[in-house]
Parts: structure tokens; sequence; C-alpha cells
């Protein structure tokens, strides 16, 4: 079977998604997954962008080992060296350069004829090519370009040493038709096209995005881009569980195969909701918690005789299992150590030790400790790790009753290391609680989202609540998780407070961008 490769760019696509801000340690850690996963390439960043996304960029490609790290540069000069300073260390550093071809990006975005726009792409690839053996480019809005004069701008970059060749649905306008003939076309009108790999790249605008990159498969692309749960700006990006998973059940209609570990598809899909605060919609296909439930009566009593009757993937292939009880209150370290290493989580002595002292409080109070909440402990002490002054939660506590005003009284200690105690009301527990907290930051705080969700199900489930807040009018996330909702809530509005001090506090240690 032919080999289909995988461009995952949760990294940087699905980044732009609104209201999503990871920092370098949480992009890191969906690195380092997304290598366990299998992708072929994974699109770190945009170093050029600023310099919290160099060091992103450079943290990763300093840490992955056997996927190529890539990172996206315009048609710039300096954009390429900046990309190059970041990717310099990695293993298997990659270049993506991108240049609009369709009439409107000419017209008004670029205001460049097709003869410039043709001749800044021929001269940025060959610069890029002094420095990376892989480059590739990209024909931004690709599907409402003209076909002829793509396949002359492609024949030229291909001269000048592009190695891949990706034709993007930018906007989410096209049809799987209409993107399988594009595709069709450059095969058969751009002479050098066997030089290279075919690469698409498709949004969701339309609801399209992964029937179009199928039949970009099934037209001569070697190569699919999209994100982890499909996040991505807009409506999203094309979802890689769902090409994966397609590709491997309707083998025999596709003859190709990804070098995709599926049986990872559930813990990464979990582990970008938990970090980017997208939840997943119960009936998303492949990873959503409805993917394998059967509510009617039909429905169940075939699949009760014989599973293939409904279902058409086993819950086993995408990493899908029953949450049952692993350890409990009196399993001892050694345990304990053993199933973070299932996990494949790499802790220092230090954050181990943490670890299972937060498991060993949970045990207190919940009877059925499963992965799902072992695996959320371990993610916020991997992304929250960084030593710095913060804001620390002492205590607090909420009066609440049908007949009274909701009232909170909270104790903090402040990054200066003092003790600070405020009491507010309000009409609601969360919201006397978070005005209670936000009388005792200096930082000027607006609540702009706040949810709250379950990890697995029963009464005793962890909570893991999420925000969105304007610190100091920049835009933060936060998360956190207790098994009581208010501690999950007052958990992440702190979070989201020392996101912001924690960036802020190594803006001056960064290295230098070359320019």
């Amino acid at each position: 079977m032919s080999r289909i490769k995988i461009f995952d760019t949760t990294l940087r696509d699905g980044e732009q998604s609104p209201g999503v801000n990871l920092n370098h340690l949480e992009k890191l850690e969906i690195a380092k997954q997304l290598e366990r996963f299998g992708v072929d390439r994974m699109e770190a960043g945009f170093p050029a962008s600023s310099k919290g996304d160099f060091n992103a960029v450079k943290a990763i490609a300093d840490t992955i080992e056997t996927t190529s790290v890539t990172a996206l540069a315009r048609t710039v000069k300096s954009d390429i060296d900046i990309a190059w300073e970041a990717l310099k260390g990695a293993k298997k550093p990659a270049i993506h350069l991108f240049l609009a071809t369709s009439p409107i990006h000419m017209e008004f975005k670029l205001r460049k004829t097709a003869e410039e726009v043709i001749q800044t792409s021929v001269e940025m690839v060959r610069y890029a090519k002094e420095k990376f053996d892989d480059v590739q480019w990209s024909a931004e809005d690709a599907s409402r370009s003209d076909l002829e004069f793509l396949a002359e701008i492609i024949e030229k970059v291909i001269d000048a040493g592009a190695t891949v060749i990706n034709l993007p649905d930018t906007v989410g306008y096209t049809t799987p038709a209409e993107y399988g003939h594009m595709f069709k076309y450059i095969k058969d009108n751009v002479p050098n096209i066997d030089q290279v790999a075919l690469s698409c790249h498709c949004h969701n605008d339309l609801g399209m995005a992964v029937a179009n990159s199928m039949a970009a498969v099934e037209n001569g692309a070697t190569q699919v881009e999209g994100t982890i749960n499909g996040i991505g700006e807009r409506a999203g990006n094309a979802s890689l569980e769902e090409v994966a998973v397609a590709l491997k059940i309707r083998s025999d209609f596709y003859p190709y195969e990804t070098g995709l570990v599926l049986d990872e598809i559930k813990r990464t899909s979990d582990l970008v909701a938990k970090l980017t605060g997208m939840h997943v919609q119960a009936n998303k296909a492949i990873v959503g918690r409805n993917a394998f439930a059967h509510e009617s009566g039909i429905h169940q009593d075939g699949v009760l005789k014989n599973v293939e009757t409904y279902e058409i993937i086993t819950p086993e292939m995408v990493g899908v299992h029953t949450n049952t009880l692993f350890l409990g209150k009196h399993s001892g370290r050694h345990a304990f150590k053993g199933k973070v290493e299932e996990f494949g989580v790499q802790l220092s002595d230090e954050e181990l030790q943490d670890a299972f002292n937060r498991f060993k409080v949970l045990t207190d109070y919940k009877k059925e400790v499963t992965d799902d909440d072992i695996y959320t402990l371990l993610m916020e002490i991997k992304t929250d790790s960084a030593q710095i002054e913060k804001y620390q939660l002492d205590s607090f506590q909420v009066y609440y009753g049908t007949g009274n005003t909701p009232t909170a009284v909270v104790k903090v200690t402040s990054p200066d290391g003092g003790h600070l105690e405020a009491a507010q009301t309000g009409r609601g527990s969360v919201e006397a609680l978070y005005k209670t907290i936000e009388s005792l930051i200096a930082e000027e705080l607006n609540l702009i989202d706040y949810q709250l969700n379950s990890v697995g199900g029963g009464k005793d489930a962890l909570a893991e609540a999420y925000v969105q807040m304007s610190v100091n009018g920049e835009v933060m996330n936060g998360r956190g998780s207790h098994q009581d909702v208010l501690m999950a809530s007052a958990n992440a509005y702190l979070n989201a407070v020392n996101r912001y001090i924690l960036k802020h506090s190594t803006a001056g240690k960064k290295e230098k961008v070359v320019q």
C-alpha cells in the first residue's frame, strides 16, 4: 500500500482558534504526544510572529527526536532567517513558505501582479533552500486560483528547490469534486511534479474539510495536513483522526496507509482538548463521547448479537478503554510510577512525588480513580511546573443558600509573599468567589468565558474548570481541576492570572530573535 504522510498543524493553525492561548510548556507537551502519535511532520509555529512563538518552536525543535519539525514563514528573508534560528537544532528541520495565488488575494491583499508573485516565490524558495533541505511552498487560496497560473508557478518553485507543494483550500470554499480536479490538473500539467510531494490543507467552513482531503488523496496528494479534533481558525481544519481512521477502515477503497499509532488517538485528542479549552462535542466522529454509544433499542439489540451490525470502528482501535479502577488509596509509589510510565509521560523525581501526593489526596475522596483522572493530574503538573512567584490559594469559604446572599471569604498568598484576605457577595456562588479573588489581585481582571466539565462520570467525578479572561488587557486562559467545582473554578481563575505573570516574568529572559 502507498504511504500517506501526515502533517499536523495543531500547534500553528490549531492555535489560531479564537480563544486558544498555549504557553511553551503546553506546546511542548502536545508536541511530545504528537511524536508518540506518529505524525510525519509537525508545524510547531510561526517563529517570526513573536518572541514567545520563536522560543516555543525552538524548544520543540530541540526536543523532538523522530518527527520532522517545521515552521511557517512568509516569503520574506527575515522570516526565513528567524525560522532557521529556531529550527537549526532539530533532527529533521523543515520550512513552510506561503504566498497567495488567487486573483482576489493578489489584487487586494498582496497588491502584486502575477509575475511579481512568481518572482518572489522563486527567489524565497531558492533562499530557503540554502538553509533547509526540506522546503514546502504553499499556494495560499489555491482552490480559488487560476489553474494555468498555478501550474506555471508550481513548476518554477520546484525548479527553485521546493520539495513539497501544498494546495490549500484556505477559506473552506471548494467541493470534493472541484478540489480533486485541481490536484489531477496539477499532476497532469506540471512536468516536474514527480520531483515533489503533493500536499492538501483543507478548512471546514462548509463542513467538507475531511471529504475534500480524501478527494485530494484520490487524485494524487501524498500528504494530508490537518489538526487534532479539527481545531483551527473559523470553523477549523480537517480532523486528522477522521482522515486516519477513514483510510484504515476503508482500506478496501483507499489503497493507502499512514504511520499513525491509532490507539494514541484518544489520548492525543484529550490532551489537545484539555490544554486548548476546546472540548470535543459529544457526537464528534471518532473521539466524541457518543461515538460508540447506542441509544436505539434496535441498535443495542444488534450490537449485543454482533458488534459489527452497528459499529464499524472498535473503541480499542482509537484508544478508548473502559475506565476501571487501576489504583486505590492503598496503592504505593512504585505502582503509581508504573502507571505514569504506561502513559509515556516523563516526570522528574520532584514532579513524580508531587503527582503521587495529589493522587493520594484524590483517593481520600474518590473511590474509583481512573486513567483519565491520573492523566489530568499529570498534565497539570507538566504544564504548570514553572518556578515563579505567583498567587496561591490558601483557603476559601462560600456561604450559599436559597434564602441568603451568596458570600465568599478568600485567603491568598501574593507573589511577594504577602497574605491577603477579603470577602465579597455575588448573585451566585461562583460570582461571589470570583469577585472576592479579583479584589485581592493587583492586575486588572475581566472574565470573558467560564466553562465547567467533568472528567469521566459519576457523582464523585473530577470537575474541570476553564476560564478565558482579560489580564491587564491581555487575553489569557486558565484551567483547574478538583473534585469540588468551586475549588476547580478558583484554581482556573488564579491559573489564568499566574500564566500572565509567568509570561511577563520570562519576557526579559528570552533569546534574542535574529532580524
